[in-house]
């Protein structure tokens, strides 16, 4: 038996319509990759700019600002660095000396603090870690302004305010501890249990596999809380504005701000103390960088 197949001729005035051909693949990656360079470019100008602006106006004349605060300096001087080196009041002198004090032993008392504290926490159960970690966490999330005026009257009953002493423990009491808290209690989940168990059996107490055993494995970490806690301490205005007082001393942030006149505003000098005001948390942190980038990637890795 023989089957025939026949085929429906195409009507006339109808012509078959090509199928629609997606755009190719390549054009849209080329256009997603110059849409994320563009957005870097930009992000990368909004935090360059004030670097820049810093650098180039503080060997400028007050002029040259006022002209063009952009323009590169044409002729360079280093009058603006001389001049506030050169104050009457001292104010770059006080100011650096007064934060690089405050940051180092601020940092020197919560770096021991928190590690100590991460180390206690990784050796209770998972309950009770949760529940501390949980109250850290509001330490965190609460806005310092909130909690400035209840810190001033504690400070003021214990007869520490207007006084450096308070102001450092205001910033160990505040969240730099808990910042190191969370960064010493993620390190410590990467350190294997079979070592600290070693040592108890060899007879160390938990102060000794401390010191000994965790302290020197923490390094990376104890870098990252290092650094990010010395640049928040260093450019902190608000505490030290009002647990010291603009009368008892200052800081390199609050003689940045008596350096603002009410009426007038010497900028080359401004930008001369802005640039002193930035050498020691560059040079800190190019000191560190290696073990801070250790520190950042830590377990990525693992």
């Amino acid at each position: 038996m023989s089957t025939s197949t026949s085929q429906r001729p195409l009507e006339r005035g109808r012509t078959a319509t090509p199928p629609s051909v997606p755009a190719p693949r390549g054009n849209r990656r080329a256009w997603t990759s110059r849409g994320h360079l563009t957005a870097a470019a930009l992000l990368t100008l909004a935090f360059v700019s004030p670097v820049y602006l810093t650098l180039v106006n503080a060997f400028k004349t007050q002029d040259q600002i006022v002209r063009d605060p952009a323009a590169p300096p044409a002729p360079p001087t280093t009058h603006n660095l001389t001049d506030a080196l050169a104050r009457p009041d001292r104010i770059v002198q006080i100011g650096l000396t007064n934060s690089a004090v405050t940051v180092v032993v601020s940092v020197l008392l919560i770096i021991p603090l928190g590690a100590a504290l991460s180390f206690w926490l990784s050796r209770r159960s998972a309950r009770l870690r949760r529940i501390v970690l949980a109250g850290f966490a509001a330490g965190l999330m609460i806005p310092p302004a909130v909690i400035l005026l209840p810190t001033i009257r504690i400070l003021t009953f214990l007869h520490l305010d207007h006084t450096y002493p308070g102001l450092v423990l205001a910033n160990v009491g505040g969240g730099y501890l808990s910042f190191a808290v969370f960064v010493y209690s993620g390190f410590l989940r990467s350190i294997p249990g079979e070592i600290i168990e070693a040592a108890t059996v060899d007879g160390a107490g938990s102060l000794r596999v401390w010191r000994t055993i965790v302290m020197p494995l923490l390094r990376p970490a104890t870098a990252t809380v290092t650094i990010f806690l010395s640049l928040w301490i260093w450019n902190d205005f608000m505490n030290p504005q009002f647990i010291l007082g603009p009368l008892h001393g200052q800081t390199i942030t609050t003689g940045l701000y008596l350096s603002v006149g009410q009426f007038s505003t010497d900028y080359a000098q401004l930008f001369g103390v802005m640039l002193l005001a930035a050498v020691i948390p560059v040079a800190g942190y190019l000191a560190l960088q290696k073990q801070f980038i250790a520190g950042l990637t830590s377990g990525a890795t693992k």
